[in-house]
């Protein structure tokens, strides 16, 4: 079977005094990256999500979170560095991503996958929105949505864009219910079944 995992943390559940704790997890890269974020949200963003990112991985290679070594790239998402994927028959991939308080990874141990969350945000201005990140037939797609539906068809489309960049091909992409965001995952290779949303608390 082609499965994947999605874990879900609400970072606003994170207490500052434990983010310190948290960081020590990371590699070198990862902390020297962590100097250079001006934001206290986005810096909370970032280490939740590869925390989460070693937990996701250490259940599917059977190894604690802690174990696992990320690979912090100049460009483009972190790669498995240990446990070596090679040695761990590991041939899937893992995606990370984050909205507002919500942070998820996705992985599975069989494809490479993207991974994208947006909050149901009404008060953003969508048409201006889509203007910059739709094509014309997107953009007329999304418009000949009925009214009611026009929100969550935009976040929809969106996520599904950002996903898909992140897997870096074409692939098959499903939608995973919430009732504060849009949640797409897409996958090289097509998954048996859509992935549930395991909520995880940090403690």
């Amino acid at each position: 079977m082609t499965t994947a995992s999605l874990l879900m943390v609400d970072a606003d559940a994170v207490p500052d005094a434990d983010l310190p704790r948290w960081r020590e997890w990371l590699a070198p890269g990862e902390q020297a990256r962590c100097q250079r974020f001006a934001r206290a949200q986005r810096l909370r963003q970032f280490v939740i999500g590869r925390v989460l990112a070693r937990m996701a991985l250490g259940q599917v290679l059977n190894v604690p979170a802690q174990a696992v070594v990320l690979d912090e790239q100049v460009s483009g998402p972190p790669l498995l560095a240990a446990p070596a994927p090679a040695v761990n028959g590991f041939e899937g991939g893992f995606s990370i991503s984050h909205s507002g308080r919500w942070v998820a990874c996705a992985v599975s141990a069989h494809t490479r996958l993207g991974l994208d969350i947006e909050l149901l945000d009404t008060s953003r201005d969508l048409d201006a929105l889509a203007a910059q990140a739709f094509d014309a037939q997107e953009i007329a797609r999304w418009q000949a949505l009925p009214a009611a539906q026009r929100v969550d068809g935009f976040y929809r489309s969106w996520s599904e864009k950002e996903a898909r960049f992140k897997l870096g091909a074409e692939g098959h992409c499903v939608a995973i219910a919430h009732d504060e965001l849009s949640v797409v995952v897409c996958s090289a290779r097509r998954l048996d079944e859509a992935p549930g949303i395991e909520l995880v608390v940090l403690t």
